[in-house]
């Protein structure tokens, strides 16, 4: 028969197909293939739980009460899985000489088949007078339950060679095997023969075409079979969002959905979960809404898989408590649903909680899996608990998963983001086997601080063994070049991106941009910016950034404003960046705008841009409005502290910084070496000396700091200003600090407050000898010989600084004025308001003489007759522009004037003057501070 020539292939895998063959001498026509096991089964009674009579019945049975009891045993043995129980009643007939029916032939078909037992359904397959459709398609449903699609496909072919025309249950089965097997081309095969056979508008077999196309990636097709089909069903309808989901596309999941709703089908957890996975992706809360609805209504709310898709959905629309909520209704969570609810946590911020779960998981015995202890990992690092993180470690290794890469690379980061290097350097050198994110990792850990040299090493290596950079690896070593920068490894770096096709990457593109802005290299960072495909909120910030860096706070505002008009929206880091440029270049308008543009977006709360503002106002000269600022932070830490105390320093308040400080202390902050600077510099400009030398002591003595460079010439300072000049000597003699130029510097500057020639010529030789190239030195050393009439010493250190190619920075003054700044230099007259400028200055002098002001010559430091030293006095830039600044403004408004130099002490008499004369606030910012003149009276009590 043409059974007997079949070759049927069946196996344990589908990867691994054995081939059996069943020999013709094994087929005969007494069933001898079972003559093996007959004599034991014919014996055997029926299972008991199938609650049918024992073959060991006394009363005989005939006829169709017999073929009708055989075959429902049968059909009893399949559907509960008693295989001996049908080899007994295989047996009897046997034994008994029994001629079945075709019903029962299928019977045993389908019992063999339906227990995986192939061999012996094919058998009797073969051995069967006649077989239908029906035989064949119970040993279809048998192989494609056991996943062997091709060999059902093998024998579909038999059957049309038998003569048998398939019906609806058959293609179903058939489509079936074409969908495991994704063999799309058989598949139209049996869509056509569908089409012949009348069968195309059954909705079963319907249902199965859509399964087929869509598993095949034929999404087109599925569509148009789902659309022309009489009736749908929810298989459909799944058959058709599965394909979608396969391919990624959310959207039309939750269209199809859309239309699912309108009609009246009862949706099965299936479609449910799949469409909380396009809400998901998607970030689609309202859908999201709609669907946990139905989930309710029908009643899969507790459904462990659906529990979790809900997870997922609310967490990644940042809704923790929501999250929570239904976390808590999930009867017995699993660890998938466990590790979720640790992940929504960790995502939304709420560390500790996460921590907390992770422990009551363990607590009601949920073993954690990979996910989870990676998850948790995440979670130590976010902590900054170092002990923390050891545990976590020590607990993956309990459980085995020390071999894990996944974890090893966890790990990793976590060592790396606490700052425990060497732990994280452990982990990587013990594990087995690494790939590229180990390397990545292992980088993350050398973007800043002492470990960022690390970096160019760690990514040769990482070459040398073959690994190949992808974008977080290039995006991490350019930072780490940027931090140390290192422009010609960065270069190198940059030759790898584009020989690996990553130059026209954003994420890589803006790190070169940082990396170029912040090295100086600001042509190369906007050719880059230009190149870009897209230049999203990060490419804007790192060219901003590099411009404030460099010093072009001008460009910076430009560019921030220019970010504007494209419709990208500043961050918190943006915003700080540009307040900071408003403050390098006293931009008040400017500052406020952005102010006001923080406290619109919500982002005046942040730490870093409120500190950023009290700077920029303090300044700007405004110090009122940086105290309001600071008293208005929600939160604040050691940096914001620091910056008001700076604050207060630039404008000489220093009983404020004093009291500003011990506040810090009793509200339990820690300060720290930036901290000291401005409390010594106060002690300092007050001449609080024994109060100096108590702080200067407590650095080491109660704080545990070590005094810097900085501290140090903070100390001198405070003891040169007093004129205790053999306590300075001591005291640069006993901290060892005599090669260090800065120390020397402020040795000079109160040897010029003093008088102090001697002294003053030998810190002046120390510093030609350590940095010849500074222009200052040379002038201050030149005004003290002035000051003592030395002018042909005088003469000898200009000299001096002109052999050396040393030149003096111009002075100039500048004020704005109707958003423009006006800039001025001594004796100017090029501005287009030269003739109201000097007749207005011309008009002060007179009424500042009227005032009591005498003109103090000796500081004109040259040798010239009195006459001209007036001249020159009369028109220094400061009062250049005062005298612009009342001639343009509005005579109510304070006139804040900036300059790059010292105010010499005639000119800030003058102004003490004036602004008596005037009744108005004059704020002049000079290089060392800032000088409110008001009524007479300067904030620096003449301490300038």
């Amino acid at each position: 028969m043409l059974i007997q020539s079949l070759v049927f292939r069946c196996s344990s895998t589908r990867k691994n197909r054995l081939v059996i063959e069943f020999p013709r001498r094994l087929l005969s026509a007494s069933f001898l293939f079972v003559s093996s096991f007959t004599a034991h089964v014919a014996t055997e009674e029926i299972n008991p739980s199938l609650k049918v009579p024992l073959f060991k019945e006394k009363t005989k049975l005939e006829g169709t009460k017999r073929l009708k009891l055989y075959s429902k045993i049968l059909h009893d043995c399949a559907s509960k899985g008693s295989l001996s129980s049908a080899k007994a009643v295989h047996g009897k007939i046997i034994k008994n000489g029994f001629v079945p029916d075709l019903h029962l032939w299928n019977s045993l078909v389908n019992a063999y088949a339906k227990r995986g037992v192939f061999g012996y359904a094919c058998k009797v397959l073969d051995r069967m007078p006649e077989r239908d459709v029906v035989s064949w398609t119970a040993l279809f449903s048998g192989l494609v339950n056991e996943g062997y699609g091709y060999d059902v496909l093998d024998l579909y072919c038999s059957m049309k060679k038998d003569g048998v025309l398939p019906n609806g249950h058959c293609l179903v089965t058939a489509l079936k095997a074409c969908s495991l097997s994704l063999d799309l081309f058989f598949g139209t095969l049996l869509h056509g023969e569908g089409v012949k056979v009348g069968v195309l508008l059954d909705v079963f077999v319907g249902s199965s075409l859509v399964d087929l196309y869509a598993k095949c990636g034929e999404m087109e097709l599925a569509e148009r079979v789902f659309l022309f089909m009489d009736k749908k069903n929810v298989v459909s309808w799944n058959a058709l969002l599965n394909g979608y989901a396969l391919k990624g596309d959310a959207g039309k999941i939750l269209n199809l959905f859309q239309g699912m709703t309108e009609s009246e089908l009862r949706y099965s957890k299936f479609t449910l979960s799949n469409v909380l996975k396009s809400c998901t992706y998607l970030v689609n809360l309202t859908w999201g809404l709609i669907a946990h609805s139905l989930v309710i209504k029908t009643g899969c709310e507790h459904d462990e898989f659906v529990g979790c898709c809900l997870l997922d959905m609310y967490s990644k629309c940042g809704l923790a408590e929501d999250t929570l909520k239904v976390f808590k209704r999930i009867q017995e969570p699993n660890i998938v649903a466990w590790s979720a609810m640790i992940d929504c946590l960790d995502e939304q911020g709420q560390i500790q909680e996460a921590a907390e779960l992770f422990s009551l998981m363990r607590c009601k015995g949920v073993s954690p899996n990979q996910h989870t202890f990676a998850s948790i990992a995440g979670v130590a690092a976010n902590l900054g608990d170092r002990l923390y993180c050891e545990g976590v470690h020590a607990c993956i290794l309990k459980h085995g998963f020390e071999s894990e890469i996944i974890l090893g690379n966890a790990l990793i980061a976590m060592y790396m983001k606490i700052r425990s290097v060497q732990n994280g350097w452990q982990v990587f050198k013990e594990m087995s086997s690494w790939n590229s994110a180990s390397w990545n990792s292992l980088l993350s850990g050398s973007h800043n601080g002492k470990t960022c040299d690390r970096g160019p090493s760690i990514f040769h290596e990482m070459l040398a063994e073959g690994f190949k950079p992808d974008i977080c690896t290039f995006t991490s070593i350019l930072r780490s070049c940027s931090n140390l920068l290192n422009i010609k490894f960065g270069h190198q770096v940059h030759a790898h991106i584009i020989k690996n096709g990553l130059k026209d990457n954003n994420l890589v593109g803006t790190s070169l941009i940082d990396l170029y802005a912040k090295n100086g290299f600001l042509v190369d960072a906007e050719l880059l910016f230009t190149q870009l495909i897209e230049r999203d909120l990060f490419s804007w910030t790192a060219l901003i950034a590099g411009y404030a860096q460099s010093d072009c706070s001008e460009k910076a505002i430009k560019c921030f404003n220019h970010m504007q008009r494209q419709g990208v929206t500043p961050n918190n880091f943006t915003l700080a960046t540009c307040l900071s440029s408003c403050s390098n270049m006293a931009l008040l308008e400017n500052g406020q705008l952005l102010h006001s543009m923080a406290i619109k977006a919500g982002n005046s709360g942040d730490v870093f841009v409120s500190s950023s503002i009290v700077d920029m106002y303090a300044n700007c000269g405004c110090i009122q409005e940086a105290e309001a600022a600071f008293q208005g932070m929600v939160s604040t830490d050691t940096v914001s502290w620091n910056t008001m105390l700076f604050g207060y320093l630039q404008h000489r308040q220093g009983l404020k910084v004093l009291e500003t400080f011990r506040t810090m202390l009793d509200k339990g902050l820690e300060p720290d070496e930036v901290t000291f600077i401005a409390v010594l510099s106060a002690c300092s400009y007050m001449g609080y000396v024994n109060e100096g030398k108590e702080y200067f002591d407590s650095l080491t003595n109660v704080f545990g700091i070590v005094p810097t460079i900085k501290h140090c010439a903070c100390m001198i300072d405070i003891l040169g200003r007093a004129g205790k000049f053999n306590e300075v000597e001591s005291f640069i003699k006993d901290m060892k600090v005599t090669s260090n130029p800065l120390i020397w510097e402020t040795v000079l500057g109160a040897c010029r407050m003093h008088g102090n020639d001697k002294l003053g010529e030998s810190a002046a030789e120390k510093l030609f000898e350590l940095n010849p190239g500074i222009a200052s030195h040379y002038i201050l050393l030149a005004n003290i010989f002035a000051a003592k009439g030395r002018w042909e010493d005088v003469r000898r250190v200009r000299a001096l600084m002109t052999h050396c190619g040393v030149k003096k920075e111009p002075g100039c003054s500048w004020v704005m004025v109707n958003g423009q700044v006006h800039i001025f230099r001594s004796t100017d007259g090029f501005h287009l308001k030269h003739r109201e400028i000097y007749i207005k200055l011309k008009e002060l002098v007179e009424k500042s003489i009227l005032a009591g002001y005498v003109p103090k010559t000796d500081h004109i430091l040259n040798d010239v007759g009195d006459d001209e030293k007036l001249e020159q006095l009369f028109h220094h830039n400061e009062r250049l522009a005062l005298a612009f600044a009342l001639v343009s403004i509005n005579p109510v408004k304070t006139i804040r004037i900036f300059k790059n130099l010292h105010i010499c002490e005639d000119c800030h008499d003058f102004m003490k003057l004036v602004s008596g004369v005037i009744k108005q606030e004059i704020v002049v910012r000079d290089a060392n501070c800032f000088h409110h003149f008001k009524s007479g009276i300067c904030s620096c009590q003449d301490y300038c």
